[in-house]
């Protein structure tokens, strides 16, 4: 026995293992844990009351719709200011144009409460209330990096020869880029399009921050239903954000497939 478990100890898969009880801890069984209390009741027995409760309180729904719409809009904002500059960074021909990529991701290396308190106090210290407006630009405050590094990342390993090909061709500047660059760049789009979308719709404390806790977002809903240990509800809450994230999840993966599947720029 000890044999066999030494060579399982050196063999490839074994190195899998620790992976899989990371996740199975904190991935598996929490997310068990939610559908299980989200279709039981406070005395365990099975029931759909809690999604019925959902769809029955108009304040939930509304709450639901507003935190994906704000969270449209910040990934709008974030794709309109990102894709310009991790353009401008990706076709940079100074030597430091590495430099300027880390010092856009550098606002990352600092906690988001620390960075949100700081837009708290700019508009403080310039007067500005407090509000919707200020909401959207914490948003895309925190999350723009998010939107420039994938971006970025897809644009540096692009195949040069498609733009000369196209410039070659008689493409001026804008075909060249609507022609080229764009469709070469879109799973870079993609990509940060989930990664600002999904954390957006299901964040509180930025919300809670930036408005004085005056705009409820869905992530504050689950939150104020956990504290206040109703948690069956609260899981129903966030198995529903989880299954719309998982819908955008899968709309963003068959884009993908599609458009590996058209075998060219044009």
């Amino acid at each position: 026995m000890n044999k066999k478990f030494l060579v399982f100890l050196s063999s490839r898969k074994s190195w899998a293992l620790p992976y899989i009880i990371f996740s199975a801890i904190f991935v598996v069984i929490p997310l068990l844990l939610i559908v299980v209390y989200a279709f039981t009741d406070d005395n365990g027995a099975l029931t759909l009351e809690n999604f019925e409760k959902f769809f029955h309180h108009h304040e939930a729904v509304n709450t639901f719709v507003y935190s994906i719409g704000i969270a449209i809009i910040t990934t709008l904002f974030c794709l309109l200011l990102g894709y310009p500059a991790a353009w401008i960074l990706s076709n940079s021909k100074l030597n430091r144009s590495k430099t300027m990529v880390v010092l856009f991701i550098l606002p990352m290396w600092v906690n988001i409460l620390v960075r949100t308190l700081a837009t708290v106090a700019l508009f403080d210290f310039l007067s500005v209330p407090l509000g919707e407006g200020a909401l959207i630009f914490g948003m895309v405050y925190n999350f723009i990096p998010f939107m420039i590094y994938p971006i970025y990342n897809t644009l540096q390993k692009m195949d040069q020869s498609y733009i000369e090909a196209a410039q070659d061709l008689g493409a001026n500047p804008m075909q060249v880029f609507l022609k080229a660059v764009l469709p070469l760049s879109m799973p870079g789009v993609m990509s940060g399009i989930m990664m600002v979308f999904m954390p957006t719709i299901s964040t509180f404390a930025i919300a809670e921050l930036l408005t004085m806790n005056n705009i409820k977002l869905f992530g504050t809903t689950i939150q104020e239903n956990i504290n206040n240990s109703m948690w069956n509800y609260g899981a129903a809450l966030s198995l529903i954000m989880l299954l719309l994230i998982a819908a955008t999840s899968l709309f963003s993966t068959e884009d993908k497939d599609n458009s590996n599947e058209g075998g060219g720029l044009w």
